[in-house]
């Protein structure tokens, strides 16, 4: 995709109420994400990253990386893919977990939808649950912390 089109349309989303753009196109598809209170961050699929020309590939992904997490202490858990976070199995549902909840190493602690699928994911270690670090309904990221766990 060309820079000055997708300029253009970072600037449309930024002036706009639209909260997410995705488009598709040949060479690949962009999803422009507005965050409150943020700059709109562009995600490329890799097949375009690619091919775009190196100052528009860091661009991207200096825009696209998360802002660095404030100190904590406790195990993260991590998401282990790109996808939208759900902390319960349907929308009308209990959690799965709350704050001080105590889980065990196995236990579902929310779901991440990727490609329509619906992903379990599960505590990696026991403990107490002392954070929550996503919204539900949040995009989330490959690595970014979803909870703590002591």
């Amino acid at each position: 995709m060309d820079l000055r089109k997708l300029k253009t349309l970072i600037d449309l989303v930024s002036e706009s109420n639209v909260s997410e753009l995705e488009i598709t196109e040949a060479e690949g598809k962009v999803r422009i994400v507005k965050f409150m209170g943020a700059a709109p961050v562009v995600m490329q699929a890799p097949a375009m990253l690619a091919a775009a020309p190196a100052p528009v590939a860091a661009a991207v992904a200096a825009s696209a990386a998360p802002a660095a997490p404030t100190e904590v202490v406790g195990h993260a858990v991590k998401s282990p893919m790109v996808g939208t976070f759900y902390r319960s199995a349907s929308p009308g549902a209990k959690a799965f977990v709350e704050i001080g909840s105590q889980v065990k190493e196995g236990d579902t602690i929310c779901i991440i939808e990727a490609m329509k699928i619906l992903n379990e994911i599960e505590a990696d270690k026991s403990g107490t649950v002392t954070a929550m670090l996503c919204e539900n309904g949040q995009a989330v990221e490959y690595g970014q912390t979803l909870y703590i766990i002591e």
